[in-house]
């Protein structure tokens, strides 16, 4: 969801990106071993402090204690993607480091040493932590490494050149000495940092751990003892569960805690912005005095509208042009020139992100600053709201970033909102620790949404059979408007977001014309896994197929052949279906559809294999998925990426919708929201291109194609055409 990189090539000497040294240091204070703090000297890299004319800021990662053990600091939020894991491989390949002897922290909030160096700030999303870390991580294994050489070097009086490392231990072959990287420690800090000239890093084919299956970092999550926000118990701790407004704009007018006050175990009732919040000794004491409030709200500014009347609304608009988006030839004029042109509108449901962990924070308030546990998306974003709020500096905020059971995005509020809340309350219970506990149906009623769209398309093929006009009309809220996000990624009136996926439309297609009309209401929306990509891709994939039928064509065919100029589209896209086996003989009542779609840099084609019951029903049997992500850090994680992905995109494709009925959201809880269970997932296979491009992202880009290609499989069986999510679950209803 954010600006797109460039990034060195793989095996790329340290010193052509580090254009400065003096970024080394060792920290102060730091106790017995080796500590090293990384500045980061590329101009794109210098931070707003130090373009004010500030020192460069260090960037810390990794700690050597004589007891042979490595720290590793997390720049980046383990949320189940497996970043703990791709962090530590990047240092540890060039470090040489003993993989079991590695420990891992959080690193602190601090955006001047743990940016996002993709953002400027501190913050994980967007499928960027391998990117943009890619070389700053093996940088800081590769310079440590260099300096404990020369440690050694210096002790056992031989050339550093003679000397080899290997699981945390320098080696001198010819004297048949080693020593420990922790045995090294000491007098490696007391050494200056090398120059670039001594500090290389390794080739592609010198690497030990890159592109392998490694052990998993982020672990104690099957036995209880990973730790993560709901864990957090402190001294004098109280929890609090917050009473919402029903209806998405409406505000506290009044209201009675009497009876709350009542229940045992409730200790203060207070009112905060967004509602009325309960706090008690404990959880369930918190959530029944909740359900004992009176309150009245004041509805005068709150939505009123169901899901239907807003498509109604929306259908409207899209009669209408919108902003242009894109713009090649003239889509309009030859439409009206068209013989039988196809058009297609397709409709997409408000989605929950619906992660494991509803969403929760520990606040502590003191005159002095402020302290949270969170398994915190955006550390930068969350600091400065923190700050503001309370009115103070942001160094007076300290975050301790915990591990965090899913997001989808969620945790990443641009305006930090279940965080804010939690220090809204902790505010009036000043030095008190509180746990601010969401239930799965605060978020799922009162939380933020992927907004609702409809996309209105229209087209002609030529004479050929190939398509000649793409008219395409997106309808839906900004997410991005309103935000500190607005200045760069909403241009000329266009939410970047809302349109990505249809704007830059791969496939050649003379006179092609997307545009947008951005929608404004009460509804709270936010990034949802792949952003835009969601349903961009769906309708742009579902109405290729449909071009190709009607220019008959045979949907994987065309697309190789608009395709064209698109290498690593076509890699993805020929991959799958060679490994799905496109065109063999399927039994009766089978199809498969296809699709192939980029996001976050990284390009996906999956082929989906379905079965139709006589009675209507249908099962997808099996989803073959190709990667190109570049370089693969570890192809282990990339295929559970793949399929943690796939699975999530099926949900919203099958059954997940979040609907509105007089300005209330009808859902609750997983038995209305439903999400796909374990016997219903199909089966996955994953192949990932080999590549030697700088890594990309693997977190979103299995989400976007998978409903696309269900929806073209179900198409080659019945013939009937699918542009409403979920899919319909009878398709003879």
């Amino acid at each position: 969801m954010f600006n797109r990189h460039a990034l060195a090539m793989v095996g790329h000497k340290a010193s052509a990106v580090t254009t400065s040294r003096r970024g080394f240091l060792k920290l102060a204070g730091a106790g017995a071993g080796l500590s090293l703090a990384m500045k980061l000297p590329a101009a794109e890299q210098i931070s707003d402090a130090q373009q004010a004319g500030e020192t460069f800021a260090p960037n810390a990662f990794l700690r050597i204690t004589p007891d042979n053990r490595i720290t590793l600091v997390m720049k980046h939020l383990e949320m189940g993607q497996g970043t703990y894991t791709g962090l530590t491989t990047l240092v540890a390949e060039e470090l040489d480091a003993d993989w079991d002897l590695i420990d891992l922290e959080a690193a602190p909030a601090d955006a001047a040493r743990y940016k996002n160096l993709h953002w400027g700030a501190q913050g994980t999303g967007g499928s960027s932590a391998m990117a943009n870390s890619f070389l700053q991580m093996r940088e800081a294994g590769a310079t440590a490494r260099q300096m404990l050489i020369n440690a050694a070097a210096e002790q056992w009086a031989v050339p550093a050149g003679e000397l080899t490392t290997a699981n945390s231990t320098v080696i001198h072959t010819a004297s048949q000495r080693s020593a420990t990287y922790g045995e090294l420690a000491d007098q490696a800090a007391s050494l200056s940092v090398p120059a670039a000239e001594q500090v290389r890093l390794k080739s592609p084919s010198q690497f030990r751990l890159i592109g392998r299956k490694v052990s998993r970092k982020d672990r104690g999550k099957n036995n209880g003892t990973a730790i993560f926000t709901q864990d957090i118990q402190l001294n004098g701790m109280l929890t609090a569960v917050v009473a919402h407004p029903p209806r998405f704009g409406a505000v506290v007018m009044n209201f009675d805690a009497a009876a709350a006050r009542q229940v045992k175990g409730v200790v203060d009732v207070v009112a905060i912005p967004s509602g009325v919040a309960v706090l008690a000794k404990d959880f369930w004491s918190a959530k029944t005095g909740r359900d004992k409030l009176q309150i009245t709200w004041d509805e005068r500014d709150a939505i009123s509208k169901g899901s239907e009347e807003l498509l109604a609304e929306y259908r409207q608009l899209s009669a209408s042009p919108g902003l242009v988006a894109r713009q090649e030839g003239d889509a309009a004029t030859r439409l009206q020139g068209a013989e039988d042109p196809l058009a297609l509108e397709f409709e997409f449901p408000y989605l929950a992100h619906a992660a494991m962990e509803p969403m929760n924070c520990v606040a502590k308030v003191t005159a002095d600053g402020c302290e949270i546990w969170n398994g915190d998306q955006v550390q930068t974003m969350d600091q400065g709201a923190i700050a503001a709020t309370l009115g103070l500096k942001p160094e007076q905020v300290k975050i301790n970033t915990l591990l965090a059971g899913g997001s989808f995005g969620r945790r990443a509020n641009p305006l930090s909102d279940y965080v804010l809340e939690s220090v809204q309350i902790a505010k009036s219970q000043s030095g008190v620790p509180v746990k601010l506990v969401w239930t799965r149906e605060d978020d799922m009623r009162a939380g933020y949404y992927r907004p609702l769209y409809l996309h209105s398309l229209k087209g002609s093929v030529n004479e050929q059979g190939y398509p000649q006009a793409w008219q395409q009309r997106i309808v839906g809220q900004s997410i991005i408007k309103g935000t500190a996000f607005e200045a760069f990624l909403v241009k000329d009136g266009i939410d970047g977001t809302s349109v990505e996926g249809a704007a830059d439309l791969p496939y050649q297609v003379p006179d092609l014309q997307v545009e947008l009309h951005t929608t404004e209401n009460q509804v709270p929306v936010q990034w949802w896994r792949a952003v835009g990509h969601t349903h961009t891709a769906f309708s742009t994939e579902v109405f290729l197929d449909q071009l190709a039928r009607k220019g008959g064509k045979d949907p994987y065919e065309l697309r190789k052949e608009l395709l064209a100029g698109h290498p690593r589209h076509l890699g993805v896209l020929k991959l799958a279906a060679e490994k799905a086996g496109w065109g063999r003989k399927l039994p009766a009542n089978r199809g498969m559809g296809i699709a192939v779609h980029e996001s976050f840099n990284s390009y996906v084609a999956e082929v989906a294999e379905v079965s139709v019951a006589e009675d209507g029903s249908f099962r997808v049997e099996k989803i073959t998925c190709a990667v190109d992500c570049g370089l693969a850090i570890n192809p282990d994680i990339i295929e559970a990426q793949m399929q943690g992905g796939i699975g999530y995109g099926l949900s919203a494709a099958l059954m997940s919708e979040i609907t509105l009925e007089d300005g209330q959201v009808k859902q609750s809880n997983f038995h209305d929201y439903q999400v796909l269970r374990m016997d219903q997932m199909p089966e996955i296979e994953v192949h990932i291109v080999p590549s030697a491009e700088p890594p990309t992202g693997v977190g979103e880009p299995g989400t976007p194609p998978v409903a696309p290609a269900v929806a073209n499989a179900l198409s080659a069986v019945t013939g009937e055409v699918y542009t409403r999510l979920p899919l319909p679950r009878n398709l003879k209803a």
